[in-house]
């Protein structure tokens, strides 16, 4: 993947971040961080990362807890755990970009759209 690219997916991620850490987020900018976390845990399982599966999903839950409280209150904000666990993964994210193969990177995306295709709740195991 080409370095301007990796920079612009970055920075929108971080961006995305940013804006929902200070509470102006909305639902485009949590389904952009959310991008990051699903393809960062594709690429994990392809040898990219080892991050504690515990880190991807608190952040899958603190978005499905933004989720609930912005339908009942029009409030999105992470919590500061969340937005650590984020930071983690987006700085994985950005190691993963600039590492990975293109056709790695093609591939989990290919698989998050699948699994946005299905009917599965996440595509991250669950942990015992």
């Amino acid at each position: 993947m080409d370095q301007a690219t990796v920079r612009e997916r970055s920075l929108t991620y971080h961006l995305a971040l940013a804006t929902c850490r200070d509470g102006h987020g909305n639902r485009n900018l949590f389904n952009e961080l959310m991008h990051a976390v699903y393809v960062g845990w594709f690429l994990q399982r392809s040898g990219y990362g080892n991050e504690p599966v515990e880190q991807f999903k608190t952040a899958e839950y603190a978005v499905e807890e933004v989720l609930a409280r912005a339908q009942a209150s029009n409030e999105w904000i992470l919590t500061e755990d969340a937005v650590l666990a984020f930071e983690r993964l987006l700085a994985l994210h950005d190691s993963q970009l600039a590492v990975a193969p293109l056709h790695k990177v093609i591939e989990a995306e290919r698989r998050l759209k699948h699994f946005l295709a299905g009917t599965a709740s996440s595509p991250i195991a669950e942990t015992h």
